[in-house]
């Protein structure tokens, strides 16, 4: 019996078994950082599986290893939820589809074992904490995590706008985003006597028109705003001293986002000079633009093919939307890396409250997942 059929079987008994995945992690966000229960079922999961188990005393998260020696060939998912407000009720929710990810990944993995697969190498699996902060990831690679990967296969469901159930493109070229944060200083006067102060307000204006006139190149797409703005008090008729403001900059590549950054410190330094100003500006997180390799986008698309046919192969998306797991390839450039871009018609969209999509779209990211391994491993003995 051939892996293909072996799989493809093995999924179509397992679909109750991946709709009570997905409710239970669904059922049961956790914010990042403090994704302590998701952690502990993900364990659970694996061990049962026989797999290797690391965990981390500082941290959430968890790596899983099933088989010995190279290749090393990665999967890895986010396990974080969003904290929003939900019908009036602040709490944890998964928006973003991470309960989604971890399903189609566990199953995938679950789905190989019992099919009777056996790697001709290592698969090395990551749930990843904290994507949404844009930290978790870069603390894998600080673990060393990816260290030995050789190639790295991530997947993520895609808004309605961008493409429909039962289509999947192989790659998803993310923009990349900044944060800057900022406390203006100025002096304090009486609204009557302007001139004997310096307007907080009035500077954070000055920045605010000064970064809406920043240019790079016009044919790689970037933005740069002024996405909070904090200042006054109780009392009108006072001139304010201070303010505390936050920019939010997104950019197709990453060598486009060093000369945005660079040209609104620039700005932000001459409002300082102008005004007579002190601005104290910080650097908040950073989440670099998509490294696709070609390789790996190529061997994702030949899993597409074989799952959802030809005719439902779409082009890699591209969106100003950031993720996290292109620190891997930017941290460790030897990892080959795509994601899957999976069609589910998810709406409204990613990170409203109630985001929803086609739960059957899972067993089919389940499958193709499972093909992209089978492949990946293949591709590196035929190479051998």
């Amino acid at each position: 019996m051939s892996t293909a059929f072996s799989l493809k079987q093995t999924i179509h008994t397992r679909e109750q078994q991946i709709a009570e995945t997905f409710s239970h992690l669904h059922a049961n966000p956790e914010i990042s950082w403090k994704e302590i229960e998701t952690t502990r079922y993900l364990v659970e999961r694996m061990r049962s599986l026989g797999l290797r188990v690391t965990t981390f005393d500082d941290c959430t998260g968890l790596i899983a290893e099933w088989g010995e020696g190279g290749p090393v060939v990665g999967l890895r998912t986010d396990i974080d939820a969003l904290w929003q407000e939900v019908d009036g009720e602040w709490r944890a929710n998964h928006s973003c589809g991470h309960d989604a990810h971890m399903t189609m990944i566990v199953e995938a993995v679950e789905a190989l074992v019992e099919s009777g697969y056996q790697p001709p190498g290592t698969l090395k699996i990551l749930f990843q904490p904290a994507e949404e902060k844009g930290t978790g990831a870069l603390k894998l690679v600080e673990k060393g995590a990816v260290d030995n990967v050789d190639y790295l296969y991530g997947v993520h469901v895609r808004p309605i706008q961008e493409m429909l159930q039962g289509t999947a493109g192989p790659a998803i070229y993310n923009g990349a985003a900044m944060f800057l944060y900022g406390e203006v200083t100025g002096v304090s006067a009486h609204g009557a006597r302007p001139h004997l102060g310096v307007n907080a307000i009035e500077v954070a204006g000055a920045i605010i028109s000064g970064i809406g006139q920043v240019h790079i190149d016009p044919m790689v797409p970037a933005t740069a705003k002024m996405t909070m703005l904090q200042a006054g008090g109780e009392s009108y008729n006072i001139i304010p001293d201070k303010a505390r403001f936050a920019i939010d900059m997104r950019a197709q590549t990453n060598q486009a986002m060093d000369e945005l950054e660079k040209k609104v410190r620039q700005i932000i330094e001459g409002v300082a000079l102008s005004y007579s100003a002190e601005i104290e500006l910080q650097r908040g997180s950073r989440m670099v633009a998509a490294e696709v390799h070609d390789e790996a986008k190529k061997l994702m698309e030949l899993a597409i093919v074989d799952v959802l046919g030809q005719e439902n192969l779409r082009e890699a998306p591209v969106s100003p939307g950031a993720e996290d797991f292109h620190f891997y390839t930017v941290e460790r450039p030897h990892i080959k890396a795509t994601m899957l871009a999976l069609g589910c018609d998810l709406k409204p969209g990613l990170h409203h409250p109630h985001m929803q999509f086609e739960h059957s779209a899972l067993a089919k990211g389940v499958e193709i997942l499972a093909r992209v391994i089978v492949r990946t491993f293949e591709h590196e003995e035929n190479r051998a």
